[in-house]
């Protein structure tokens, strides 16, 4: 279609990127559903969980004293101190003040980050499959996303060869995300130091470990990172973290990063002339949460361990699907290629159009995360509501 004579042209980093396409299945979800169609949403990356009520109450205690003004751009003190004391309590890492940015979310850390670091003509080292978002923020830097490809056979994890392999002189950042959406696979102590072992040899290469899913874990190790097994990286790793998944608190936006103090700064400039500070209240809120510990996240992961099992066992019996156990979040990345080929697909986007279609299931297709013939699927909802879509897409699949 052509652009009327008289419209604006836009920007060509807005013209490389595109919307979000886990939140675009949610929102066609939620349109079928309004419109009175039987859908079930296995899309969105959101806990169903209530915010544990003690996180709820310092958020109303900070309304009622009047905590709605305007904070430091970087955040509370008070909760950044309780960044650091979770960082020493749960990771052994040391940090201080100024190396520490609260911002609007996660997702909004790793923008000031790409933002503050970034260059046209560098490369950034993405494995995939991958976070939606990764190669947008990389793009909208006009940098270049480089994706590291992995498969189901090697359990979605990068190797230190294919690392080593694709280091550039241009290669200036490596994201890595453990656990992983939508995989669900965690990096051990043992493949972080083979990582790491390579990174010592390129000295050019930043690091950036997105540990979001930190506490959404159900196997038996200690949880790592790159910096945890390797601490004379740490003046070039960041850490970026929040409070969204583990503790059931998205909408309340509230993510930090912690990095060496130059760059941090750099980040907080960024954010002085975007949002400036995330919303008083939520920091608050995200306060309590970091200081409660993490006995109240117990009953949720558990929850999440039992849909796991049942997810994983139940579609492995389904024609012409295959998935492997993950360790974390609350992902499925499921194979589909034999389930796409039986109907005549060679498209996971239409793939899932089809299994919306014909069975009301919202599933994101795989190739929204570098995936091609995959499907993801979110068991971060009912028990009730997982069984009844896997019977849907079943009854879809055996006709």
């Amino acid at each position: 279609m052509n652009k009327p004579a008289n419209s604006k042209p836009l920007s060509n980093r807005v013209q490389s990127i595109k919307p979000s396409p886990t939140l675009a299945v949610t929102a066609k979800a939620a349109e079928l559903r309004a419109a009175g169609q039987d859908v079930i949403g296995l899309g969105a990356g959101e806990p169903d969980f209530d915010t544990p009520e003690h996180i709820r109450q310092a958020a109303i205690d900070a309304i009622n004293a009047g905590f709605t003004r305007y904070t430091a751009v970087d955040g509370l003190p008070e909760l950044k101190q309780a960044i650091l004391d979770k960082f020493q309590r749960e990771n052994q890492l040391e940090f201080v003040l100024d190396e520490i940015l609260v911002s609007c979310g996660a997702k909004h850390s790793l923008y000031n980050l790409t933002q503050a670091l970034l260059n046209p003509g560098d490369e950034v080292l993405i494995p995939a499959p991958y976070w939606v978002s990764y190669p947008d923020l990389v793009l909208l830097t006009e940098a270049t996303p480089v994706i590291l490809p992995t498969t189901i056979d090697q359990a979605f994890k990068l190797s230190a060869q294919q690392l080593e392999d694709a280091i550039t002189a241009q290669s200036r950042l490596l994201i890595l995300n453990s656990p992983s959406n939508p995989t669900g696979a965690i990096y051990n102590a043992d493949e972080l130091q083979a990582l790491a072992a390579v990174l010592l040899r390129h000295p050019q290469v930043m690091i950036v470990c997105d540990d979001i899913y930190e506490h959404i874990r159900w196997n038996q190790h200690p949880f790592n990172n790159l910096l945890t097994v390797c601490p004379a990286l740490k003046d070039r790793t960041l850490i970026v973290n929040g409070v969204s998944k583990a503790y059931a608190m998205t909408g309340w936006r509230i993510g930090y990063t912690a990095g060496p103090a130059y760059l941090i700064k750099a980040m907080k400039k960024i954010q002085s002339q975007s949002t400036s500070n995330p919303t008083a209240v939520a920091q608050k809120a995200a306060q309590a949460a970091l200081n409660s510990g993490t006995d109240c996240l117990k009953p949720m992961i558990s929850a999440f361990k039992a849909r796991h099992r049942y997810v994983v066992d139940r579609i492995n019996t389904l024609s012409g699907l295959r998935c492997i156990d993950a360790e974390g979040a609350f992902y499925c990345l499921i194979d589909a290629s034999e389930a796409m080929k039986t109907h005549a697909f060679d498209d996971d986007v239409l793939f899932s159009a089809y299994l919306l279609e014909k069975a009301g299931v919202a599933l994101v297709p795989g190739s929204a995360f570098g995936a091609n013939n995959h499907l993801r699927l979110s068991f971060a909802t009912s028990m009730d509501n997982l069984q009844d879509a896997l019977d849907r897409i079943e009854q879809v699949l055996s006709t």
